[in-house]
Protein backbone atom coordinates (compact mmCIF):
# COMPACT_ATOMS: atom_id res chain seq x y z
CA UNK A 1 0.00 0.00 0.00
CA UNK A 2 1.26 3.48 -0.89
CA UNK A 3 1.13 5.83 2.10
CA UNK A 4 0.90 9.55 1.41
CA UNK A 5 -0.52 12.74 2.89
CA UNK A 6 -3.79 13.57 1.21
CA UNK A 7 -3.14 17.29 1.74
CA UNK A 8 0.22 17.15 -0.06
CA UNK A 9 -0.70 17.48 -3.74
CA UNK A 10 2.82 17.11 -5.13
CA UNK A 11 3.64 14.08 -2.99
CA UNK A 12 0.57 12.32 -4.37
CA UNK A 13 1.63 13.12 -7.93
CA UNK A 14 5.14 11.90 -7.17
CA UNK A 15 3.78 8.41 -6.56
CA UNK A 16 2.44 8.21 -10.13
CA UNK A 17 5.69 6.78 -11.46
CA UNK A 18 5.88 4.19 -8.65
CA UNK A 19 2.55 2.55 -9.47
CA UNK A 20 2.61 -0.32 -11.99
CA UNK A 21 -1.05 0.25 -12.82
CA UNK A 22 -0.34 3.85 -13.79
CA UNK A 23 2.48 2.75 -16.10
CA UNK A 24 0.17 0.22 -17.75
CA UNK A 25 -2.54 2.86 -18.00
CA UNK A 26 -0.18 5.30 -19.75
CA UNK A 27 0.74 2.62 -22.30
CA UNK A 28 -2.92 2.07 -23.11
CA UNK A 29 -3.54 5.82 -23.34
CA UNK A 30 -0.61 6.07 -25.77
CA UNK A 31 -2.24 3.42 -27.98
CA UNK A 32 -5.47 5.42 -27.90
CA UNK A 33 -3.48 8.50 -28.90
CA UNK A 34 -2.00 6.66 -31.88
CA UNK A 35 -5.49 5.53 -32.88
CA UNK A 36 -6.82 9.09 -32.62
CA UNK A 37 -3.83 10.41 -34.60
CA UNK A 38 -4.46 7.88 -37.37
CA UNK A 39 -8.12 8.90 -37.59
CA UNK A 40 -7.21 12.57 -37.59
CA UNK A 41 -4.70 12.06 -40.39
CA UNK A 42 -7.17 9.94 -42.32
CA UNK A 43 -9.92 12.55 -42.05
CA UNK A 44 -7.52 15.24 -43.27
CA UNK A 45 -6.67 13.34 -46.46
CA UNK A 46 -10.02 11.64 -47.02
CA UNK A 47 -12.60 14.10 -45.75
CA UNK A 48 -15.36 12.26 -47.61
CA UNK A 49 -14.82 9.24 -45.34
CA UNK A 50 -15.41 11.19 -42.12
CA UNK A 51 -18.06 9.60 -39.92
CA UNK A 52 -20.24 11.91 -37.86
CA UNK A 53 -21.63 10.75 -34.51
CA UNK A 54 -24.67 12.52 -33.13
CA UNK A 55 -23.51 14.57 -30.13
CA UNK A 56 -26.68 14.02 -28.13
CA UNK A 57 -26.41 10.27 -28.56
CA UNK A 58 -22.72 10.43 -27.60
CA UNK A 59 -23.59 12.47 -24.48
CA UNK A 60 -26.24 9.90 -23.55
CA UNK A 61 -23.66 7.12 -23.82
CA UNK A 62 -21.32 9.14 -21.61
CA UNK A 63 -23.97 9.49 -18.91
CA UNK A 64 -24.72 5.78 -18.99
CA UNK A 65 -21.02 4.95 -18.83
CA UNK A 66 -20.46 7.29 -15.89
CA UNK A 67 -23.24 5.56 -13.92
CA UNK A 68 -21.69 2.16 -14.63
CA UNK A 69 -18.25 3.37 -13.56
CA UNK A 70 -19.60 4.82 -10.32
CA UNK A 71 -21.24 1.50 -9.48
CA UNK A 72 -18.08 -0.39 -10.49
CA UNK A 73 -15.81 1.78 -8.36
CA UNK A 74 -18.10 1.70 -5.33
CA UNK A 75 -18.40 -2.08 -5.52
CA UNK A 76 -14.62 -2.50 -5.70
CA UNK A 77 -13.99 -0.06 -2.85
CA UNK A 78 -16.61 -1.76 -0.66
CA UNK A 79 -14.63 -4.99 -1.01
CA UNK A 80 -11.38 -3.16 -0.25
CA UNK A 81 -12.78 -1.44 2.82
CA UNK A 82 -14.43 -4.61 4.10
CA UNK A 83 -11.07 -6.36 3.86
CA UNK A 84 -9.44 -3.58 5.87
CA UNK A 85 -12.23 -3.69 8.45
CA UNK A 86 -11.85 -7.46 8.83
CA UNK A 87 -8.13 -7.18 9.46
CA UNK A 88 -8.84 -4.44 11.96
CA UNK A 89 -11.08 -6.91 13.79
CA UNK A 90 -8.27 -9.47 13.66
CA UNK A 91 -5.87 -6.99 15.26
CA UNK A 92 -8.34 -6.22 18.05
CA UNK A 93 -9.23 -9.83 18.81
CA UNK A 94 -5.60 -10.97 18.92
CA UNK A 95 -4.82 -8.15 21.33
CA UNK A 96 -7.86 -8.97 23.46
CA UNK A 97 -6.86 -12.63 23.68
CA UNK A 98 -3.35 -11.63 24.72
CA UNK A 99 -4.67 -9.23 27.39
CA UNK A 100 -7.19 -11.71 28.81
CA UNK A 101 -4.72 -14.56 29.05
CA UNK A 102 -1.98 -12.30 30.36
CA UNK A 103 -4.22 -11.52 33.32
CA UNK A 104 -4.79 -15.25 34.01
CA UNK A 105 -1.34 -16.73 33.44
CA UNK A 106 1.17 -16.43 36.30
CA UNK A 107 3.96 -13.96 35.58
CA UNK A 108 6.54 -16.68 36.18
CA UNK A 109 4.92 -19.09 33.71
CA UNK A 110 7.26 -18.28 30.85
CA UNK A 111 6.59 -21.51 28.95
CA UNK A 112 2.84 -20.98 28.58
CA UNK A 113 3.29 -17.29 27.77
CA UNK A 114 5.85 -17.98 25.05
CA UNK A 115 3.68 -20.74 23.55
CA UNK A 116 0.60 -18.50 23.48
CA UNK A 117 2.52 -15.56 22.02
CA UNK A 118 3.87 -17.81 19.27
CA UNK A 119 0.44 -19.18 18.34
CA UNK A 120 -1.26 -15.76 18.35
CA UNK A 121 1.57 -14.28 16.29
CA UNK A 122 1.52 -17.16 13.81
CA UNK A 123 -2.20 -16.89 13.04
CA UNK A 124 -2.16 -13.55 11.14
CA UNK A 125 1.11 -14.49 9.42
CA UNK A 126 -0.49 -17.76 8.28
CA UNK A 127 -3.66 -15.95 7.16
CA UNK A 128 -1.57 -13.47 5.20
CA UNK A 129 0.11 -16.31 3.32
CA UNK A 130 -3.13 -18.26 2.96
CA UNK A 131 -4.80 -15.32 1.20
CA UNK A 132 -1.74 -14.73 -0.96
CA UNK A 133 -1.28 -18.38 -1.90
CA UNK A 134 1.91 -19.12 -0.06
CA UNK A 135 2.45 -19.25 3.71
CA UNK A 136 5.93 -18.01 4.65
CA UNK A 137 6.83 -20.62 7.23
CA UNK A 138 10.29 -19.13 7.74
CA UNK A 139 8.62 -16.02 9.23
CA UNK A 140 6.60 -18.03 11.74
CA UNK A 141 7.68 -19.00 15.25
CA UNK A 142 8.75 -22.50 16.20
CA UNK A 143 6.66 -22.79 19.35
CA UNK A 144 7.83 -26.36 19.96
CA UNK A 145 10.13 -28.91 18.36
CA UNK A 146 8.94 -29.97 14.89
CA UNK A 147 6.04 -27.52 14.95
CA UNK A 148 6.68 -25.84 11.59
CA UNK A 149 7.34 -29.15 9.85
CA UNK A 150 3.93 -30.38 10.96
CA UNK A 151 2.29 -27.17 9.72
CA UNK A 152 3.82 -27.64 6.26
CA UNK A 153 1.68 -30.77 5.86
CA UNK A 154 -1.58 -28.91 6.53
CA UNK A 155 -3.75 -27.49 3.74
CA UNK A 156 -5.44 -24.76 5.80
CA UNK A 157 -2.75 -23.44 8.14
CA UNK A 158 -4.83 -20.73 9.90
CA UNK A 159 -7.49 -23.32 10.72
CA UNK A 160 -4.90 -25.62 12.25
CA UNK A 161 -3.45 -22.81 14.38
CA UNK A 162 -6.93 -21.88 15.60
CA UNK A 163 -7.45 -25.52 16.62
CA UNK A 164 -4.13 -25.48 18.50
CA UNK A 165 -5.19 -22.34 20.35
CA UNK A 166 -8.42 -24.07 21.38
CA UNK A 167 -6.44 -27.06 22.62
CA UNK A 168 -4.25 -24.68 24.61
CA UNK A 169 -7.28 -23.12 26.34
CA UNK A 170 -8.54 -26.56 27.26
CA UNK A 171 -5.16 -27.47 28.77
CA UNK A 172 -5.21 -24.30 30.86
CA UNK A 173 -8.73 -25.17 31.96
CA UNK A 174 -7.66 -28.67 32.99
CA UNK A 175 -4.73 -27.20 34.94
CA UNK A 176 -7.16 -24.78 36.62
CA UNK A 177 -5.30 -21.79 35.27
CA UNK A 178 -8.58 -20.84 33.60
CA UNK A 179 -12.09 -21.06 34.95
CA UNK A 180 -15.12 -21.94 32.78
CA UNK A 181 -16.36 -18.36 33.11
CA UNK A 182 -13.04 -17.10 31.74
CA UNK A 183 -13.23 -19.52 28.83
CA UNK A 184 -16.63 -18.13 27.82
CA UNK A 185 -15.15 -14.65 27.44
CA UNK A 186 -12.04 -15.92 25.66
CA UNK A 187 -14.11 -18.05 23.31
CA UNK A 188 -15.87 -15.03 21.83
CA UNK A 189 -12.59 -13.49 20.70
CA UNK A 190 -11.18 -16.82 19.58
CA UNK A 191 -14.14 -17.58 17.33
CA UNK A 192 -13.71 -14.17 15.72
CA UNK A 193 -10.34 -15.29 14.32
CA UNK A 194 -11.92 -17.87 12.03
CA UNK A 195 -14.83 -15.54 11.31
CA UNK A 196 -12.32 -13.06 9.91
CA UNK A 197 -10.52 -15.78 7.93
CA UNK A 198 -13.79 -17.02 6.43
CA UNK A 199 -14.93 -13.52 5.48
CA UNK A 200 -11.58 -12.79 3.81
CA UNK A 201 -11.88 -16.02 1.82
CA UNK A 202 -15.38 -15.00 0.75
CA UNK A 203 -14.09 -11.69 -0.63
CA UNK A 204 -11.17 -13.35 -2.40
CA UNK A 205 -13.12 -16.23 -3.94
CA UNK A 206 -16.15 -14.21 -5.07
CA UNK A 207 -14.93 -11.86 -7.81
CA UNK A 208 -17.07 -9.38 -9.70
CA UNK A 209 -19.28 -11.43 -12.09
CA UNK A 210 -17.52 -11.96 -15.40
CA UNK A 211 -20.49 -10.85 -17.51
CA UNK A 212 -20.60 -7.49 -15.71
CA UNK A 213 -16.84 -6.96 -15.97
CA UNK A 214 -16.88 -7.94 -19.65
CA UNK A 215 -19.80 -5.63 -20.38
CA UNK A 216 -18.27 -2.53 -18.84
CA UNK A 217 -14.90 -3.14 -20.51
CA UNK A 218 -16.64 -3.55 -23.85
CA UNK A 219 -18.68 -0.39 -23.26
CA UNK A 220 -15.54 1.62 -22.46
CA UNK A 221 -13.77 0.25 -25.55
CA UNK A 222 -16.61 1.21 -27.89
CA UNK A 223 -16.96 4.63 -26.27
CA UNK A 224 -13.26 5.39 -26.73
CA UNK A 225 -13.29 4.12 -30.32
CA UNK A 226 -16.10 6.50 -31.33
CA UNK A 227 -14.84 9.43 -29.25
CA UNK A 228 -12.53 10.89 -31.95
CA UNK A 229 -15.35 10.91 -34.51
CA UNK A 230 -17.37 13.11 -32.18
CA UNK A 231 -14.48 15.48 -31.51
CA UNK A 232 -12.83 15.90 -34.92
CA UNK A 233 -15.22 18.48 -36.36
CA UNK A 234 -14.86 20.70 -33.28
CA UNK A 235 -11.29 20.23 -32.07
CA UNK A 236 -9.52 19.02 -35.25
CA UNK A 237 -5.89 18.28 -34.23
CA UNK A 238 -6.70 18.91 -30.58
CA UNK A 239 -8.99 15.87 -30.78
CA UNK A 240 -5.89 13.70 -30.21
CA UNK A 241 -4.97 15.00 -26.71
CA UNK A 242 -8.63 15.40 -25.77
CA UNK A 243 -9.29 11.75 -26.68
CA UNK A 244 -6.22 10.64 -24.72
CA UNK A 245 -7.36 12.59 -21.66
CA UNK A 246 -10.83 11.03 -21.85
CA UNK A 247 -9.30 7.56 -22.24
CA UNK A 248 -7.02 8.23 -19.25
CA UNK A 249 -10.04 8.96 -17.06
CA UNK A 250 -12.21 6.08 -18.25
CA UNK A 251 -9.52 3.40 -18.38
CA UNK A 252 -8.00 4.59 -15.09
CA UNK A 253 -11.21 4.24 -13.12
CA UNK A 254 -11.83 0.74 -14.49
CA UNK A 255 -8.26 -0.41 -13.87
CA UNK A 256 -8.30 0.90 -10.31
CA UNK A 257 -11.50 -1.06 -9.72
CA UNK A 258 -9.82 -4.21 -11.06
CA UNK A 259 -6.87 -3.68 -8.72
CA UNK A 260 -8.69 -3.06 -5.44
CA UNK A 261 -11.54 -5.54 -5.84
CA UNK A 262 -9.12 -8.15 -4.45
CA UNK A 263 -7.52 -6.25 -1.53
CA UNK A 264 -5.36 -9.21 -0.47
CA UNK A 265 -2.93 -9.19 -3.39
CA UNK A 266 0.49 -7.57 -3.64
CA UNK A 267 -0.32 -4.62 -5.89
CA UNK A 268 0.76 -1.17 -4.79
CA UNK A 269 -2.76 -0.27 -3.64
CA UNK A 270 -3.63 -3.54 -1.87
CA UNK A 271 -3.78 -3.95 1.89
CA UNK A 272 -0.46 -4.25 3.78
CA UNK A 273 -1.27 -7.62 5.32
CA UNK A 274 2.33 -8.50 6.15
CA UNK A 275 2.87 -5.26 8.03
CA UNK A 276 -0.36 -5.68 9.99
CA UNK A 277 0.54 -9.29 10.82
CA UNK A 278 3.92 -8.13 12.12
CA UNK A 279 2.19 -5.43 14.14
CA UNK A 280 -0.01 -8.07 15.81
CA UNK A 281 3.07 -10.18 16.46
CA UNK A 282 4.86 -7.33 18.22
CA UNK A 283 1.79 -6.38 20.26
CA UNK A 284 1.00 -9.84 21.63
CA UNK A 285 4.62 -10.42 22.59
CA UNK A 286 4.69 -7.09 24.40
CA UNK A 287 1.45 -7.77 26.29
CA UNK A 288 2.55 -11.26 27.36
CA UNK A 289 6.03 -10.10 28.29
CA UNK A 290 7.80 -12.35 25.80
CA UNK A 291 10.99 -11.05 24.21
CA UNK A 292 10.96 -10.46 20.46
CA UNK A 293 14.00 -10.05 18.23
CA UNK A 294 14.66 -6.43 17.27
CA UNK A 295 14.71 -7.25 13.54
CA UNK A 296 11.21 -8.71 13.79
CA UNK A 297 9.98 -5.75 15.85
CA UNK A 298 11.35 -3.36 13.24
CA UNK A 299 9.12 -4.98 10.59
CA UNK A 300 6.05 -3.93 12.57
CA UNK A 301 7.13 -0.29 12.34
CA UNK A 302 8.13 -0.38 8.66
CA UNK A 303 6.15 1.85 6.23
CA UNK A 304 3.20 0.18 4.55
CA UNK A 305 4.78 0.80 1.16
CA UNK A 306 7.84 -1.32 2.07
CA UNK A 307 6.55 -4.57 3.58
CA UNK A 308 4.47 -6.95 1.39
Amino acid sequence: MIVYKSTDWWEALRHLRSSPIIRLLLKRVLLVGLYAAALTAGSAYYSQLTITVDKEFFSFLGIMLSLLLVFRTNTAYDRFYEGRRLWGQLVNNCRNLAVLLHARLPAADRAHRAYLAGLLANFPIALDGHLRKGVKFHNMEEVEAGYLEQLRLVNHVPLRIAAQLQEFYERLLAQELLLPTHLITIQRHHEALLDVAGACERIQKTPIPFSYSYFIKGFITVFILIMPFNLLDTYQLLAIPVTMFGAYALLGVEMIGDEIEDPFGKDSNDLPLTQMANRIRADVHEVLGVALHEDVRALADAPYSVVF
